[in-house]
């Protein structure tokens, strides 16, 4: 990258680094389901450092503020690439093949039909179920933030995940995917 200018390390020393720890509790209150708050942190720090570097002569009017978009940003992205496998666990799909380059074009039919059954089962839901399911399963909300987001106890939401779960499981075994009924192992 050549050589570092001067400023911009003056910047992140003066203006940046120093909302650190306060990010990190903004990420733990915010995100109370992430489990390495400081590699989110460090993402944050190195796309704002990156964004200042390849941006010379724009001038970031909040540091702190740009630092926490990005690292909220970073949560979320992280948030998407979890939700293959959130969705999955929605509706106890253990059988979902992986997409891959492997993968060859009945499989892939396959695994598109069983997530194409997965929407119709949650589309299917009452609108509150539906709501709490898709916020504590798919977005990684806590069943008490749900409760706070939603105005409800928290047992109601809890109640509401274990019957969207039922109903999403049983929609799915109608289409023939997951688990038959029988013990769980």
């Amino acid at each position: 990258m050549g050589s570092e200018n001067p400023e911009n390390a003056r910047w992140f020393v003066e203006e940046v680094h120093p909302h650190g720890s306060s990010l990190r509790a903004y990420l733990r209150s915010r995100f109370p389901w992430l489990t390495d708050v400081d590699d989110i942190a460090q993402e944050a720090f190195f796309r704002l450092w990156r964004r200042r570097q390849q941006n010379q002569d724009e001038e970031v009017r909040s540091s702190k503020a740009a630092l926490y978009a990005i690292a909220r940003n970073a949560v979320l992205d992280l948030g998407r690439r979890r939700n293959v496998v959130e969705i999955s666990s929605v509706a106890e799909i253990e059988q979902l093949s992986v997409l891959d380059e492997r993968v060859d074009v009945a499989e892939t039919v396959s695994t598109r039909q069983e997530l194409e059954f997965l929407a119709e089962a949650l589309r299917d839901l009452p609108d509150r179920c539906r709501q709490v399911l898709t916020l504590c399963k798919m977005y990684g909300y806590t069943p008490k933030e749900v409760a706070e987001r939603l105005g409800i106890s928290e047992h109601t939401v809890r109640a509401q995940i274990a019957k969207g779960m039922r109903r999403c499981a049983a929609h799915l075994r109608h289409q023939g995917v997951g688990r038959e009924s029988g013990p769980t192992p």
